[in-house]
């Protein structure tokens, strides 16, 4: 049994409680929380203790799994955690995933710890896809599309805005887009061609909404490069209108392997819940990297570096009989 603790209990944290009903070698052991532990209402027996106590749990949890945003939190708790536990993130800031596995592979190694980071669906199942079919067909051109969905990252961004109560951001495919690389025309797609971002947000009464909006379109990394819509709205509608967390994208690879002999290899997600997918992912990882450490393997990792078998809880001969 693999003993698993979160940092956080929102919507990922949850999921976390629901992936590990579901996984027969996981024990959900202990949520660490900034809020009051008992104001806490959890789906599991797991224990609920403040963040504030985590290392005193250092010799009881073997993977914790981090469940917070990639704008302030993961940043500061990977490498911090990475110390005294075995970790697993989703950070999903793409452009600054290098200098977090840096941060995160310094602490790990000097610990004696195994860490992997940016697990989730993209960057993730996603990047696995992309890094196949480039290898297969070297010869091409790559495209992602995101959502229709609320990417959970970029909703994180928008209420770490001063003056915002709460946010949903969906990302959104231009159909045009989607369908000439469908059709194997292979275009050459801008950022700003390949999708929208429509965000609805609930502010602070009071609050300086066309100071909002324009700290949400010119956001680096999350909205600046993007046709962004921002509507305000409150507290009742998000809540009947955009209560759910769906989501879900596609990976193309368009290619040739000799000439006029082309081939598309597209790989879909389609999820009602971004964060229970994501979280499922996060626990396939966390048996990675128990299983990792186990053997000695420190430092931190991507789903580049994870053999498949590591994430499967069938052994090597179970595996060869029915999935291969």
């Amino acid at each position: 049994m693999i003993n698993i603790a979160v940092v956080g209990y929102g919507n990922l944290g949850r999921g976390i409680e629901f992936a590990c009903q579901k996984n027969k070698d996981m024990n959900l052991k202990a949520i660490f929380t900034r809020r009051d532990p008992k104001t806490l209402k959890t789906n599991s027996n797991a224990q609920v203790i403040s963040v504030e106590e985590i290392e005193n749990y250092k010799n009881e949890i073997d993977v914790l799994i981090l469940c917070g945003g990639s704008a302030t939190d993961l940043p500061v708790q990977s490498p911090k955690y990475a110390k005294y536990f075995n970790i697993v993130d989703s950070f999903d800031t793409h452009a600054k995933i290098p200098e977090h596995f840096n941060n995160v592979n310094k602490s790990a190694l000097e610990n004696n710890k195994t860490a992997a980071i940016s697990v989730g669906w993209d960057p993730g199942m996603f990047s696995l896809n992309r890094l196949y079919a480039n290898s297969i067909l070297p010869d091409g051109k790559d495209y992602t599309f995101w959502g229709k969905g609320v990417s959970q990252g970029h909703s994180d961004a928008i209420r770490r805005i001063e003056g915002v109560v709460d946010a949903r951001q969906y990302t959104i495919p231009v159909d045009s887009a989607l369908e000439q690389v469908r059709e194997g025309k292979n275009p050459d797609l801008s950022t700003r061609e390949k999708h929208t971002r429509e965000c609805y947000v609930v502010v602070e009464a009071g609050a300086d909404k066309k100071r909002i909006e324009q700290e949400i379109v010119n956001m680096p990394n999350y909205f600046i490069d993007y046709d962004t819509t921002v509507h305000f709205i409150d507290k009742e509608e998000l809540i009947k209108n955009h209560a759910a967390i769906p989501h879900g994208g596609f990976v193309f690879r368009c290619g040739e392997t000799s000439a006029d002999t082309k081939h598309i290899i597209e790989y879909s997600l389609k999820l009602d819940s971004n964060p229970e997918f994501t979280s499922s992912v996060l626990i396939a990882y966390a048996r990675a990297v128990y299983r990792l450490n186990k053997e000695g393997q420190y430092g931190c990792k991507t789903v580049f570096d994870i053999a498949p078998k590591y994430l499967s809880p069938k052994s090597n001969e179970e595996l060869r009989a029915q999935m291969l």
